[in-house]
C-alpha cells in the first residue's frame, strides 16, 4: 500500500532480489491491504508510511516457508531504501500448528485411506451390489470426516480451528471423492487402474495440494493439478476454513462434488446397468 512511485519502488527491489518471483498488487488503503490479507488474495502487505519506517504484514498459516521468504525479500527492500521495517503477523498459524503442516497431514491421511478402501472393496468384495458399495463409502467417508474434525480440530489438537462441521464436511468429500475416483479406475482398467488411481490421486494428488508449500511455489505446469484433485482443492478448502475467511471453499465443495458423481455415474454403468443387460439378453 502506498503511492504508484513507492509501488513501483517496491517492484524493482523485489526484482532485484529475486527475478520473477513476485506479483505486486497496489491497494488504497491498509484496510484493504489487510482483507486481501485475510482472503488470501496476497501472500504479504507491505505499508509504506510517511516517514522512514514501513510496516510489512504476513499470513503466519501460510507455513514458515512463506513467512521466510516474504520477511526476507522485504527487509531487503526496506534496507535498500533507507527506512525501519515492522514486521506483523496478521494472520497467525493455530497454537496447536505452528509448522503450518496439520492440513497437509490430514490430507495426506484422507488420501490413503481413501485410496485404500477403494481399492479393497474390489478385491475383498467384487460382487458387491452397487447400491451397498456406495453406502460402505458413504459410511466410511462421514466416519473419516469426523474423525479427522475430532482429532485436528479443537477437540483435540487445536491444529485446524475451522467449524466442526466445516471441517468434517469437507474431509468427508474429500474421502469420497479419491475412493470413489479409485474404484472407477480399477472398474474401467482393472489392475492397471490401481497404478493409475495412485500416480493421479496420490502421488500427483499430494505434491501439488499446497499442504508443505503454496501452489504458487510448483512449477507452472504442476499449478492445473492443484485444482482439479480432490486433495489440492480439499486442502484450500479447509486452510480457508480455518484462517482465510473460507478461501477456496465454495470452489473446493464443487470440484469434489463432480468427482464423486463422475465415478459413480461410472460405476452404475459398470456395475448396475451392465448385468441388468446381461441378465434380459
Amino acid at each position: 500500500m502506498g503511492t504508484t512511485e513507492q509501488a513501483e519502488q517496491v517492484t524493482a527491489g523485489l526484482e532485484a532480489g529475486l527475478p520473477g518471483g513476485f506479483a505486486v498488487k497496489r491497494y488504497a488503503d491498509q484496510r484493504a491491504a489487510r482483507h486481501a490479507l485475510k482472503d488470501r488474495k496476497v501472500y504479504a502487505a507491505y505499508i509504506t508510511g510517511s516517514g522512514k519506517s514501513s510496516e510489512l504484514l504476513y499470513a503466519g498459516a501460510n507455513g514458515p516457508s512463506v513467512a521466510s521468504t516474504v520477511t526476507g525479500a522485504f527487509s531487503g527492500v526496506a534496507k535498500a531504501s533507507g527506512v525501519r521495517l515492522t514486521v506483523q503477523d496478521a494472520v497467525p498459524a493455530s497454537a496447536g500448528d505452528t509448522r503450518g503442516m496439520s492440513v497437509f497431514y490430514a490430507g495426506f491421511g484422507v488420501v490413503l485411506a481413501g485410496f485404500l478402501f477403494g481399492m479393497m472393496t474390489y478385491q475383498i468384495a467384487p460382487s458387491l451390489e452397487y447400491r451397498w458399495r456406495l453406502t460402505s463409502l458413504f459410511t466410511f467417508s462421514v466416519l473419516g470426516g469426523i474423525v479427522v474434525a475430532v482429532i485436528a480440530g479443537s477437540a483435540g489438537f487445536a491444529a485446524l480451528p475451522g467449524p466442526f462441521l466445516g471441517i468434517a464436511g469437507v474431509i468427508a468429500l474429500m474421502a469420497a471423492a479419491v475412493g470413489s475416483a479409485t474404484m472407477a479406475f480399477m472398474r474401467l482398467f482393472g489392475r492397471a487402474g490401481m497404478s493409475l488411481a495412485a500416480v493421479i490421486l496420490f502421488t500427483f494428488g499430494n505434491s501439488t495440494s499446497g499442504g508443505t508449500l503454496p501452489t504458487a511455489y510448483l512449477p507452472d505446469w504442476l499449478h492445473p493439478f492443484s485444482k482439479i484433485l480432490p486433495v489440492g482443492v480439499g486442502v484450500r478448502a479447509v486452510q480457508g476454513l480455518s484462517h482465510f475467511n473460507n478461501d477456496g471453499l465454495t470452489v473446493g465443495i464443487v470440484v469434489l462434488v463432480v468427482w464423486i458423481l463422475i465415478a459413480s455415474a461410472t460405476l452404475y454403468l459398470c456395475d448396475a446397468r451392465v448385468p441388468r443387460r446381461e441378465a434380459v439378453a
